[in-house]
């Protein structure tokens, strides 16, 4: 399969549904398409569909869920080329990270088949009966991870593929046992469309029910916000801006029966260079750390913004290092209109700012994002939370301190982050101990000597953070640990064999 033309309709139930209404997608090269409108009644549609294909799907066996898991894998694969094509016309990344990010995302569907096959993940746990047991006998009392119900999922921008439609929220979701209601991102509804097909075809495949998967599409915010006050929705996966998550948070806990809210919400990921490894490296670690600034035109949610270094000789040549490798960064292709002039928005209110210093000033236009670089001082780190906010794109700050102690007291600052990486040696093996504390609190993620774009998909991954990195800091949206989201802790007391989840019994 390689030529794909988006009929632009919404999938509910295994239908595939149009409307009055229709958007025209804004690809980064090529022509656009029409998409059907999303409406609050193709979301009760969907959710209800979904409802109702839980009563089945979520007391389905391991092995049939990995079946399916597997099977959407090879109906992605199967349209490989074609996926690739669609997203990069729409989005403008490059085709080896389309199909880096096709391989990931299929990866992380094997990799769940994979986790609830070995079974560990119920943590079942059983009591064993005391009759005997004065003055109150015990009861027999097992416990078991059983799923929560319908699932709404946002798709990501930056990620048209692995935080999208068959991304890991609606992987870990279906893993879990439930049913997932995905509203498509507009920056990609082709893209989406297609992986839905894919999903659609191992429904039929594997013979579950239809309304195990849907997709919505839609511009704005009403079809979000449907479907997050859906009375039959369960819980939330989402990929996105702070301010937009935190809408959807408020919605989710103002609902008469409140829901949780997993919202990964972006972060400044700072890196901490020790005054031993910058002297030994300095400028090594400068051209990595604009290397990865500037990766996807620094469109990731771990792009490392904000470096932290004591001011001196070694500073300096750090920073001269960090600008010439930046400055042979080409202009790069953002992922939507919207999103370049957010990022020329933070440039602008960054360099307005008296207290940071320009180290590399560029101008973007259109679409395209140039790499900024700017430093500040200590004082002023602490004194402005403005300048710890994430500017999505290229875009990277240095914190200058006088002196190494100032390292904790910055560390301290920093509101909750996804990553935190210590650039060091040995002899900074005491700064950093006295840092670790502080890190742990603040981060999901702790990095010694590298960089945090590139997340790894395995069992001991943690994406997320304490807030605003994400809304829920005891979860994570990538690594097996993911399924969690999803599941609920049921116990079972004294009941017969025969009522009991068949996966607890024996």
């Amino acid at each position: 399969m390689s030529a794909f033309k988006p009929h632009g309709r919404h999938l509910i139930a295994g239908e595939w549904v149009g409307g009055e209404a229709t958007f025209r997608s804004s690809p980064a090269q090529g022509d656009g398409h029409d998409f059907s409108v999303g409406t609050e009644a193709h979301v009760d549609a969907a959710v209800r569909a979904a409802e109702e294909a839980f009563w089945e799907y979520g007391w389905s066996s391991r092995a049939r869920r990995a079946e399916f898991l597997n099977a959407i894998a090879d109906e992605i694969e199967a349209r490989a080329e074609a996926i690739t094509e669609i997203g990069t016309s729409e989005t403008g990344l490059p085709a080896a990270r389309l199909d880096s990010e096709r391989g990931r995302t299929t990866g992380q569907l094997r990799l769940f088949a994979q986790h609830i096959l070995d079974g560990a993940y119920l943590d079942r746990r059983i009591t064993e009966a005391l009759p005997d047991r004065q003055p109150v006998p015990r009861p027999e009392i097992r416990l078991i991870q059983r799923p929560i119900g319908p699932v709404a999922v946002f798709g990501a921008s930056n990620f048209p593929l692995a935080f999208s439609t068959a991304g890991g929220d609606t992987a870990s979701a279906l893993a879990a046992g439930c049913p997932v209601v995905v509203k498509g991102h507009p920056a990609h509804p082709g893209t989406a469309e297609i992986v839905a097909e894919a999903i659609v075809a191992a429904v039929a495949a594997c013979g579950m029910p239809k309304g195990v998967f849907s997709l919505i599409q839609s511009p704005d915010q009403r079809v979000g916000e449907a479907l997050v006050k859906h009375p039959l929705i369960r819980a939330v996966g989402f990929t996105g801006s702070l301010r937009g998550g935190r809408a959807l948070f408020d919605l989710c806990a103002a609902r008469p029966e409140p829901i949780p809210f997993f919202g990964e919400l972006g972060s400044v990921n700072p890196v901490f260079i020790l005054p031993a490894a910058l002297a030994a490296r300095g400028e090594e670690i400068a051209r990595g750390w604009a290397g990865s600034l500037t990766l996807g035109a620094g469109q990731f949610c771990t792009n490392p913004g904000i470096a932290v270094a004591v001011d001196g000789p070694e500073t300096d040549r750090f920073v001269s290092a960090a600008k010439a490798a930046i400055e042979t960064t080409d202009a790069q292709v953002m992922l939507t209109d919207g999103i370049a002039d957010a990022c020329r928005r933070g440039v602008e209110r960054l360099a307005a700012k008296g207290t940071v210093k320009a180290i590399l000033r560029t101008e973007s236009a259109g679409r395209q994002a140039r790499p900024n670089l700017f430093e500040t001082t200590a004082d002023a780190f602490l004194e402005d939370d403005e300048l710890q906010e994430e500017i999505f794109g290229p875009v990277g700050l240095l914190i200058r301190l006088r002196s190494a102690d100032e390292m904790t007291t910055i560390a301290k600052r920093f509101c909750g982050q996804i990553t935190a990486t210590l650039q060091m040696d040995a002899a900074d093996t005491d700064l950093a101990r006295t840092l670790m504390p502080i890190l742990e609190r603040k981060v999901g993620r702790v990095l010694a000597n590298g960089f945090p774009t590139g997340v790894e998909v395995c069992e001991a991954m943690v994406h997320g953070g304490p807030y605003p990195a994400s809304t829920n800091f005891g979860a994570t949206s990538v690594g097996t640990m993911a399924i969690r989201r999803f599941l609920r802790p049921v116990s079972y007391q004294n009941l017969p064999v025969d009522l009991l989840p068949e996966d607890l019994r024996g």
